[in-house]
């Protein structure tokens, strides 16, 4: 009977740790759209995409632009 608690604790504990490492990656960009693009937006300020871009590959895009 001891067994069983021990177990569910250390699953417990994995799933809580993959729930930690996956939160800030990705759900709170999901829920933080403006301010993630905000980001972007003054990260990319000055930078001429033709410039920099490969030539035969697609430029940028909005990576949270809705389809």
């Amino acid at each position: 009977m001891a067994r069983v608690p021990r177990v569910l604790l250390i699953f417990g504990s994995f799933v809580a740790a993959v729930g930690a490492v996956v939160y800030p990656i990705y759900v709170l960009p999901l829920q933080q759209i403006e301010r993630y693009k905000q980001e972007q937006a003054q990260n990319r300020a000055g930078i001429v995409q033709e410039d920099i871009q490969p030539p035969g590959l697609k430029v940028w895009s909005d990576p949270f632009g809705r389809k």
